[in-house]
């Protein structure tokens, strides 16, 4: 698949800042935030697929993985930040602000400790929550992505908007290994949402994405990513036959952007597309390679887990395409069940130019439906023991 690296033609736009909102917002920001505060009002119930969240299919237990690293590198990190910025890193655990995400780079409703405030050593410590949590693919690819949003930056002078390190982490809760919890990154093209419970970890939603996906020039040369993601979506699309491709194809054109992206918590999205047992062994094998690479983002262990939770639903499990599935398409596709739901996208060029949707900007996101988004479920069925057993 064709891919260029050094011709961008920088796009000429309005700079506005990423660091805090302006005192007087453009009109289309302002509309944004009146949309994105709407959706926030509603109560949380999960993407659905009918507006009801299935019952059942998550629960509180024991996984027996350890998680010492994850709670001692939080510890960590909140002890070296200044009385300033740990006010500012600090939410409860069921704070808004786990919803309060957007990919997009001008300042909406950025919130927790400013990676770029931070002097290295904090820096570093709020990377290692980052890497203790993340597998080594997830935490490559968070890097990478920081990356190449300086490698925009050089691209298009735009210092105002973009940066490695204009990346907000939060902290939810009080790291504990009995009591609720999380952490979350958030910032242009990374949002990492993390949950914890005592062994248990959620980690949806998770939104990667970049514009461009790889660079030849700057300090930051032969940085590439989304490439398996890419390039296995493709090739289980390209193995199914005429028949299984008009169940899968969906749509010949491409969504604008991803329908479970920021702000769509409760977003109802029927299952459609061709099921799992309707494939072969080897497009099925194909399947659950590219499900693998986007679950083993997380740390080992609980990838297995979350691996073996997606086993138990092959049967309720559905692969959706749109566009094209020639070698230089562009298209979309997603994974979605009962338990999973992964989208990836081809986008138009919003930091440089394009004529369309490219193989240069791309988005993906991963969704717990039915509930579980940020540990939601696992939270309630805990506060709902923790209740019955103080009466």
């Amino acid at each position: 698949m064709a891919l260029l690296y050094r011709d961008f033609t920088p796009r000429k736009r309005m700079v506005r800042p990423a660091r805090a909102l302006p005192a007087q917002l453009p009109e289309r920001t302002r509309d944004d935030i009146e949309r994105a505060e709407a959706l926030l009002a509603q109560d949380f119930k999960g993407v659905t697929s009918n507006g009801m969240a299935v019952p059942g299919l998550f629960s509180v237990k024991e996984t027996g993985i350890p998680i010492a690293g994850i709670k001692h590198a939080a510890d960590a990190y909140l002890q070296a930040l200044s009385p300033a910025q740990r006010r500012a890193s600090t939410f409860a655990v069921d704070s808004d602000a786990w919803r309060r995400w957007s990919n997009i780079h001008p300042f909406l409703m950025r919130h927790g400790a400013l990676l770029e405030d931070m002097n290295i050593s904090q820096r570093e410590l709020a990377l290692g929550l980052l890497k203790e949590s993340l597998g080594p693919s997830g935490f490559k690819l968070a890097r990478d992505i920081m990356r190449l949003n300086e490698s925009v930056r050089e691209i298009t002078g735009s210092d105002e908007e973009l940066g490695e390190w204009l990346y907000w982490m939060s902290i939810m809760g009080q790291p504990s290994f009995d009591e609720p919890w999380g952490w979350q990154v958030d910032g242009h093209h990374l949002i990492i949402n993390c949950f914890n419970l005592g062994d248990q970890l959620v980690m949806t939603p998770m939104f990667m994405g970049s514009e461009p996906v790889a660079v030849d020039i700057g300090k930051y040369a032969g940085t590439w990513v989304f490439q398996a993601e890419e390039g296995t979506g493709l090739n289980l699309a390209q193995t199914l036959t005429a028949e299984q491709r008009r169940k899968a194809i969906v749509s010949e054109d491409l969504p604008a952007e991803l329908f479970t992206s920021a702000f769509r918590d409760n977003f109802e999205l029927r299952y459609e597309g061709i099921r799992y047992d309707e494939l072969t062994s080897h497009q099925q094998t194909i399947m659950f390679q590219l499900i693998s690479i986007y679950v083993n983002r997380v740390r080992s262990g609980h990838a297995r887990l979350k691996v073996e939770e997606v086993k138990r639903h092959l049967h309720e499990t559905y692969f959706a395409w749109m566009g094209g599935t020639e070698d230089e398409s562009v298209f979309y596709y997603r994974v979605h069940s009962p338990v999973i739901l992964i989208e990836f996208d081809h986008q138009g060029g919003i930091a440089l130019e394009s004529d369309g949707p490219s193989h240069n900007h791309i988005h993906t996101v991963v969704r717990t439906p039915n509930g579980n988004d940020y540990g939601k479920d696992l939270l309630r069925q805990h506060r709902e023991q923790f209740s019955h057993a103080h009466r």
